[in-house]
């Protein structure tokens, strides 16, 4: 396992997919390193990959908002990453080999960042993460328990610019995160 230095250096040099031919930079992640919450997305979309940082746009925007509905912001309480650290391109969904070159980066971070829970933002990191067949139509909004650390999924902050009529479950989504979070003893 690397430490934080490290692991950033690794990933800014990584080679190990084709998405390393076309970013700008590596997206790797931000926020506090030792949080109790991590958020977790899919792949950095345009404005992500010319900053390097993750959750930037009109998604991000919407990200800190719905943060900021439960006491969260980037900076001080939570830690976000995204399971791919390159775009891909036209901001497709990162393909399984793509997601295979990244995992062990985002497993690092966890081991680093040793969250109590963790919240996958849409169905491809859902599906990575929670379970392959994972349904974020159905469930999103569910807890599992797995290793000592809390997971469930809600909608990536970009379905919900194209569909607001899922904000309303999103914040319940929401609601529910800030009530594991104060159940586990998490001060937010």
């Amino acid at each position: 396992m690397y430490d934080w230095q490290q692991l950033k250096e690794t990933c800014r040099d990584c080679t190990r997919c084709g998405l390393c031919e076309t970013r700008h930079n590596v997206v790797f992640g931000i926020g506090n390193e030792s949080a109790d919450i991590m958020f977790i997305g899919e792949g950095p979309g345009e404005q992500e990959d010319l900053s390097g940082i993750p959750f930037v746009g009109p998604a991000g925007k919407l990200l800190d908002d719905m943060l900021s509905i439960i006491d969260l912001d980037r900076q001080s309480n939570c830690y976000i990453a995204n399971i791919v650290k390159c775009r891909p391109p036209r901001n497709r969904d990162p393909l399984e080999t793509e997601q295979e070159s990244c995992i062990g980066y985002l497993r690092n971070q966890v081991a680093l960042v040793q969250p109590k829970m963790i919240v996958c933002l849409g169905r491809i990191a859902a599906c990575r993460l929670i379970r392959k067949d994972f349904r974020i139509t159905r469930e999103h909004g569910t807890w599992i328990e797995r290793g000592g650390v809390w997971m469930t999924a809600i909608y990536h902050p970009s379905a919900l610019l194209r569909d607001v009529t899922k904000r309303p479950e999103t914040f319940d989504d929401l609601l529910s995160i800030r009530e594991k979070a104060r159940e586990l003893g998490i001060s937010i």
